[in-house]
This record gives structure tokens, C-alpha cells and sequence, in this order.
């Protein structure tokens, strides 16, 4: 019969084995809510290694709630661009100018109230509130789905798992350190409890754990299937300038990669038909279409853009709601991975964020 987990084993192997993150306080430091929460929003869908730089300098922009409630949403996208899943760099915004709004700057210090803001769902409440303010919450993101099912064996697929992982997590929370135990099962997770070949033999849990014991530990967590999406197609159009500038326009603000900058395109369709492109070209030309197209996933479905290409003369005005933006300034433009795909198929030179 296998032991009782027990969270004071786990807080053991943490206090030896934390890792330095740049959003993490050290042991014994108050943590700063804002720092815990940008973190959290940019660490969705996002890897660590990924967040980390991207999270330096978004800290520099924008050191502060105010400063971050402050600036122009166009600074904001351009400081994420990169990161993807963009509508969590509006929802920020909006969130840091709720807190200014609502709560006179401060972070609220409850799950229910946390949620109340936008771009909060229930992971990010719970892990704020714990981590910042050590309320006992339960935040379950990936790591802890699989170190939970993992330990308890729990067959039922994810998402219907949800419910039993929270109410596990909860059972064995310390009250005196909340905040140490979220960011404890987030290390394990990330650390031993590897999707891919675990380090069992080291885990704190090794003993109580139901899945190494019966050795499946690699089967959980279990996942339904998710359906494929359906392949998307369109056309890209690069026009430059002679005088070294691109034409770009800025995407509505709802919606797929809304707020950011792009060149031109058509519609992103199933029955996209590239024999009809020129009529969705920004101005009518000689197009020359590039022979291989970029391809690209989002989360829902694929994407394949045929991209074009064209030069004008110098002086040339952009169409309305467009603009010639320096290539030399193509690093202050919040363009998406997937145009700065587009733009290096074009033979131009990928710009380096800031």
C-alpha cells in the first residue's frame, strides 16, 4: 500500500531546489502582485524559457501597474508581439486599467475579485492569490494536471478531470504556506514530473505516487482527442517603397491578432482561390508570386499564405488605412510571428525586437 502525499515533503524538496525566475520572489521577500500576475498571463500557452526574456524587457517598459494602465495600447502590442495569443496583451491592458480604475492600484487580494477582472480566469486568480498574497487557492495549470493525475492515478480525461485535480490539490493544502506549495507543484511539474521521462527516482512523492507504482506514470495525464483544425488559405502582399519603407495597416481590434500590425492580406479562408488574389491586392499592379508560401499554426487551424510582392516609387502615398512604415522602424511595429514569417520570405531582413 502506497503512503499518504503529504505537502510538507514536497515544501522540503522546494526549499532545496526552487528555481530563479525573474518574476519570483526570493525566500523570505514579499511578492510584488504585479509581477506575479504579468507573469502568469505571459506563462499561458508559453514556455518558461520561452517568457523569460520577453519578461525582462516588458518589466522595463512598463515597471509598474500605472505604467503599464498608462500607455498607449499600441506600445503594449508592440512590447508582446512575439508572444502570441495576442488577446492576452489587450486583456492586460485592460486589466491594469481596471486595477488604476477600480482599486486605486492595487491588486485585489481574492480569488472572486481577481476574476472579476478581465483576462482573470480561474488559474491566474488562484495562482495570484497564492503566490502574491497567500490566500490557500488552488492554481492548476499544466504541471499540476500532470503531477496530480499522476499521483493519484486519475483516469478521466481533461478537461472533465478538472473538478477532482482542484479538489486534490486543495486536500493537501498547507495553510501556513500557500504560495510556496503553488509554485512547488508548478516546479515539480516543470522539473521531475516531466511529460517525458520523469525523474521518479528523485521526486519528494515517489513513494505516495499511484502511477510510478504501478508503472504508468508516462499514460497521465489522459487527454480527449482534440479534432484537427481545417487549413486556412490567403494571400500576402509585401509592397516596398524606394525609399526603404513597407506598406502595413493595423489588424480591428477584436478578433484573431487583434491591435497588431500587418501587411496587407485577404481573407484567410478554406476556399481561398489564389487565381482571384489581384483583387485583394492594396493597389493594382505587377504582382510576383513567391513560389513557396508560409505556412503557420494557430491554435484552432493552419494557415498557408501565398505571399506577393511588388515595389513603388519613392513619394508613392499608402491607401487609406494604410501606412509606409522605415524598415530601418520595422522593430516598433507589434507584427505576429506569422508576419514576421511573411517578411522574411520576402527577402527582407527580420527585424530584432527590443
Amino acid at each position: 500500500m502506497t503512503s499518504q502525499a503529504r505537502a510538507s515533503d514536497l515544501l522540503a524538496w522546494y526549499d532545496r531546489h526552487r528555481r530563479a525566475l525573474p518574476w519570483r520572489a526570493g525566500a523570505g521577500e514579499r511578492p510584488d502582485p504585479y509581477r506575479v500576475w504579468a507573469s502568469e498571463i505571459m506563462l499561458q500557452q508559453t514556455t518558461v524559457a520561452a517568457v523569460k526574456p520577453y519578461y525582462e524587457r516588458f518589466m522595463a517598459r512598463f515597471p509598474t501597474v500605472r505604467a503599464l494602465a498608462e500607455a498607449p495600447s499600441e506600445e503594449v502590442m508592440q512590447a508582446w508581439a512575439g508572444l502570441g495569443y495576442y488577446s492576452r496583451a489587450r486583456n492586460l491592458h485592460a486589466c491594469a486599467r481596471a486595477v488604476m480604475a477600480n482599486h486605486a492600484g492595487r491588486f485585489p487580494d481574492t480569488e472572486e475579485a481577481l476574476r472579476a477582472l478581465p483576462g482573470i480566469g480561474a488559474y491566474t486568480a488562484g495562482a495570484v492569490a497564492a503566490i502574491a498574497f497567500d490566500r490557500p487557492a488552488a492554481a492548476v495549470d499544466g504541471n499540476v494536471e500532470r503531477v496530480m493525475t499522476r499521483l493519484f492515478a486519475i483516469a478521466e480525461e481533461l478537461p472533465g478531470a478538472r473538478p477532482l485535480i482542484r479538489e486534490r490539490v486543495l486536500a493537501l493544502l498547507p495553510h501556513d504556506r500557500p504560495g510556496d506549495f503553488a509554485q512547488a507543484l508548478m516546479d515539480l511539474g516543470a522539473t521531475i514530473c516531466t511529460p517525458r521521462n520523469p525523474a521518479c527516482g528523485i521526486c519528494p512523492w515517489r513513494e505516495p505516487c499511484r502511477a510510478r507504482a504501478e508503472g504508468v506514470q508516462e499514460s497521465f495525464p489522459r487527454k480527449a482527442a482534440k479534432k484537427a483544425g481545417v487549413t486556412r488559405y490567403g494571400a500576402a502582399f509585401v509592397l516596398t517603397r524606394a525609399d526603404g519603407a513597407i506598406l502595413l495597416r493595423t489588424r480591428p481590434a477584436k478578433g484573431l491578432l487583434g491591435g497588431m500590425a500587418e501587411v496587407p492580406t485577404s481573407e484567410w479562408r478554406a476556399d481561398y482561390e489564389l487565381d482571384g488574389a489581384a483583387q485583394d491586392a492594396p493597389l493594382p499592379m505587377r504582382w510576383s508570386r513567391l513560389p513557396e508560401p508560409v505556412r503557420h499554426v494557430f491554435t484552432h487551424f493552419p494557415l498557408e499564405l501565398t505571399v506577393f510582392t511588388a515595389g513603388v516609387p519613392q513619394g508613392v502615398a499608402a491607401p487609406a488605412g494604410m501606412r509606409f512604415t522605415p524598415l530601418a522602424a520595422l522593430a516598433g511595429e507589434p507584427l505576429p510571428s506569422v508576419m514576421l514569417k511573411v517578411v522574411e520570405r520576402a527577402g527582407l531582413a527580420r527585424p530584432e525586437r527590443r
